[in-house]
């Protein structure tokens, strides 16, 4: 066997040995993506220029001290990783964290930027939210009710779309009922896509500089364009200040797909 052969081989039993499952307790993750009160936080990291330089084998150890990172915080934070890499000239990276207390998400973001992974990361962007009860469903007719019942198609949804959302004061000062009126018709353009393009909402005012961080996952693209061209005519998108700014596109990835794809 040749050096060149005998340096692959070495190096495929040591991605193989590094990538090995840890064994941590996991949080209950049905429950931090499903119930009111939790905190949602969407961070955004490119990767600086020495990541380049390093060779193959010691990027695949400090991905490893990532993995082991994210590992060691399963137990209290759901955690979500996607590739924006050549979708996005923002960031290489994004993670979506789920927590009932946001100083465990603050912990994890100091021990990942601690760790060997973290000393060539740059932060392209942090945004906080909370999730909570639906402010105007239950105000809606049975029919629309029903309607936002509707299950996704089954299938993986690879595409993730993080658009932040400011209201003017206009919007704020409107009575409630104003709003739930308008709220009806931005809900009533949404029920074409449910099949394909599933949403979740979080609360930022006073956590950032936002009022709203709307999530997305679909695996047709052209579904979600349609979707955001029909917000765009009702009449709530009128009192928006800010509608993306960043916009952020990636794929869903598992923390192995990451690393790979990061080691290269």
């Amino acid at each position: 066997m040749g050096r060149w052969q005998t340096g692959v081989v070495a190096l495929a039993a040591l991605m193989a040995s590094l990538w090995a499952p840890l064994s941590f307790a996991a949080a209950d993750r049905e429950k931090l993506l499903g119930e009111p009160g939790v905190y949602g936080t969407f961070a955004a990291f490119t990767l600086d220029h020495d990541w380049a330089k390093e060779d193959q084998a010691t990027r695949i150890a400090y991905l490893t001290a990532m993995r082991g990172v994210i590992e060691q915080h399963r137990e209290k934070i759901a955690i979500d990783l996607y590739l924006m890499r050549g979708l996005s000239d923002r960031a290489d990276l994004m993670f979506r964290l789920h927590a009932a207390d946001l100083r465990d998400t603050q912990k994890f973001f100091v021990d990942l930027q601690n760790s060997l992974f973290g000393k060539h990361l740059k932060t392209a962007g942090i945004m906080h939210g909370l999730t909570k009860k639906a402010n105007y469903v239950p105000g809606f007719s049975d029919q629309m009710k029903t309607d936002l019942k509707t299950a996704s198609e089954p299938g993986p949804k690879p595409y993730a779309i993080v658009i932040p959302v400011r209201k003017n004061a206009d919007w704020w000062a409107l009575d409630q009922e104003k709003r739930a009126a308008m709220m009806r018709e931005h809900t009533e353009a949404t029920v074409p896509y449910l099949k394909t393009v599933k949403r979740k909402l979080y609360h930022s005012s006073g956590l950032d500089d936002l009022d709203f961080i709307t999530y997305f996952e679909t695996s047709k693209l052209e579904d979600f364009h349609g979707l955001v061209l029909a917000l765009e005519k009702v009449k709530e998108f009128q009192y928006t200040r800010r509608f993306g700014h960043p916009t952020l596109l990636g794929t869903a990835k598992s923390v192995e797909e990451i690393m790979e794809t990061l080691a290269q």
